[in-house]
């Protein structure tokens, strides 16, 4: 299942670069450098700080193995100092003020930062129909409320619906500003993630944000999500250039996503040059949160954590 429809070489070095992974948990903090996110950073010899996508997880969120509330401390476990939240596993939870504070707890608790959380599922803001687009500016609402009470700095939102670029284009940039002028008082980010259609096309979301007017409105670059078009088999037709599309949306980048689906016997992930395209990061100045997210289903999910994790760290020191 994709979310938009919702190993190394020897085990000693596999636990060398597990140490790193927890080193990075336990430094000091200082803050970060991005402008419009209140970032943090740790004191180590990396650029970046490393988060968690809840996504990562959910083959065991979705067949009840794992209760949502456990996902802090599996972060902390992992090596991750960040959370990024999946609106899907919350779907009745946006105004339960209970059971988010039990939220803001738990990550507190397991010494976890709230970052943000990934919105689905709530209509289409680049919707053709434009009654459909505003109910579903206003169905955001409440998840830009629950991210504040849970002192997260964004909401993750798609710019799906659109059939022509153009009136696609219009629409998208009208709900960002509308949706970004609400997140404002609650001190909330609006970020757009390359999430298939017209915004896996760099060009197309290059566009958007030179329209957009609103300094709490950014991109989420994910480094996997280039398929511009699908068969009914969930086979890309069409794609876009991953590298071309990263240096494109970084430069309005408040968050980034490292996707991961295969790694060879290197732990080099076998379908994303991470070398690359961390490169591309740097080069910005981002020094943020750079979020997890594994997605492959040939070894298990908390394995494929620990391999991103690890290649992220790798890369990073190089960088460093």
């Amino acid at each position: 299942m994709k979310r938009r429809d919702f190993i190394v070489k020897t085990s000693q070095s596999s636990l060398a670069l597990a140490a790193l992974g927890l080193y990075a948990c336990k430094q000091s903090e200082k803050e970060a450098t991005v402008p419009g996110l209140e970032k943090v950073v740790r004191d180590i010899p990396l650029f970046f700080n490393i988060s968690l996508a809840q996504w990562s997880l959910h083959r065991a969120l979705f067949a009840g193995k794992m209760d949502p509330l456990d996902f802090a401390a599996k972060s902390r476990a992992l090596g991750c100092t960040g959370l990024e939240y999946v609106n899907g596993f919350y779907k009745d939870k946006s105004k339960d003020k209970a059971y988010l504070k039990e939220m803001n707890s738990r990550a507190d608790g397991e010494g976890q930062q709230n970052l943000l959380i990934m919105i689905d599922g709530e209509g289409n803001l680049a919707d053709a129909n434009t009654s459909k687009r505003l109910q579903a500016i206003e169905n955001h609402y409440k998840w830009v409320e629950a991210a504040h009470f849970l002192s997260c700095q964004a909401i993750r939102v798609n710019l799906a619906g659109g059939v022509d670029k153009t009136d696609a284009l219009k629409a998208g940039v009208d709900s960002l500003e509308k949706l970004s002028d609400f997140a404002k008082n609650a001190n909330v980010n609006v970020l757009v993630e390359n999430h298939g259609g017209f915004s896996s096309n760099g060009n197309w979301m290059t566009d958007v944000f030179s329209k957009v007017k609103r300094e709490n409105c950014g991109t989420l670059p994910d480094f996997g999500n280039f398929c511009i078009q699908y068969d009914k088999y969930r086979r890309c037709l069409e794609s876009y250039d991953r590298y071309k599309g990263m240096k494109q949306l970084l430069p309005f980048a408040k968050a980034v996503s490292a996707k991961s689906y295969e790694f060879d016997a290197q732990g080099n992930e076998t379908t994303i040059d991470y070398g690359r395209v961390m490169k591309m990061v740097q080069e910005v100045g981002y020094t943020g949160f750079v979020g997890v997210e594994y997605e492959g289903i040939k070894v298990p999910e908390e394995e494929g954590i620990r391999l991103t994790r690890d290649l992220l760290i790798k890369v990073g020191k190089q960088l460093s």
